[in-house]
């Protein structure tokens, strides 16, 4: 980490006031986050620091970023959306999950489809957009998911550099473990990867199918019928 970081002209400042560069939060792999545990003044600290090699990286392009009135700002703009909004889920928190008694005893399936996902692919750096539908079988006996969390649980999970059979399984991981005694969870994906549309053969029409299922959804046949049926009476554009 101190080799990386020897050119910094920027020093690190860390929370107890020590210039020391070894107090850097360890660097994770793609897919993984920080789940908060960066501090505020790290992350600005980092954030700079992107923004001047981001600088180099378009200089070295050929860009002339100092006296181009529309890229000046580029390096400022494209760290900030990066690591903001973009790959947020690299540092935020897991989000709050509320469960609720499920008081009606109901034992059937809960299906959340075309949710939007928003993520980057991990080799390139290129957008990955699409939906995500999932379900789980309930307990009639435990709890449920409030609705809305599933949402939030596809969009933490989307939003940082990912490999779509990756994210699937951790939308699954995560579900399982955040619904009591389901007997079942279903996820499925369908992305567009821009690293095939823009690079390398260009399809503009072809999309990536990923699907995780498991309990019911896995073992019997017409649970697993349903929850595809319920796919298909989706409106396809949203």
């Amino acid at each position: 980490m101190k080799e990386f970081y020897r050119e910094c002209t920027y020093p690190y400042i860390d929370d107890e006031g020590h210039n020391n560069l070894g107090n850097l939060t360890p660097n994770i792999l793609s897919g993984q986050s920080f789940e908060g545990k960066m501090s505020e003044k790290e992350k600005a600290y980092r954030i700079k620091m992107a923004e001047e090699h981001m600088k180099e990286v378009l200089l070295w392009l050929g860009y002339d970023v100092p006296n181009d009135p529309n890229m000046k700002e580029t390096p400022h703009r494209y760290i900030k959306i990066l690591a903001n909004e973009i790959a947020k889920g690299t540092y935020d928190k897991m989000p709050k999950i509320t469960n609720f008694e499920n008081t009606s005893g109901y034992d059937g399936i809960v299906f959340q489809g075309n949710i939007t996902v928003r993520s980057m692919c991990a080799h390139h750096l290129a957008y990955i957009y699409g939906r995500c539908h999932v379900a789980y079988v309930a307990d009639k006996g435990s709890q449920v998911i409030g609705l809305s969390k599933l949402n939030r649980i596809v969009d933490y999970y989307a939003r940082r550099p990912q490999m779509q059979e990756q994210l699937t399984q951790q939308i699954h991981d995560a579900l399982d473990k955040l619904i009591p005694g389901n007997h079942g969870i279903a996820v499925v994906i369908e992305g567009k990867h821009t690293c095939v549309s823009m690079r390398g053969i260009e399809d503009q029409n072809s999309a990536m199918s990923t699907a995780k299922l498991s309990g019911a959804f896995e073992t019997e046949s017409s649970c697993r019928k349903e929850f595809y049926d319920m796919i298909a009476r989706l409106p396809r554009e949203v």
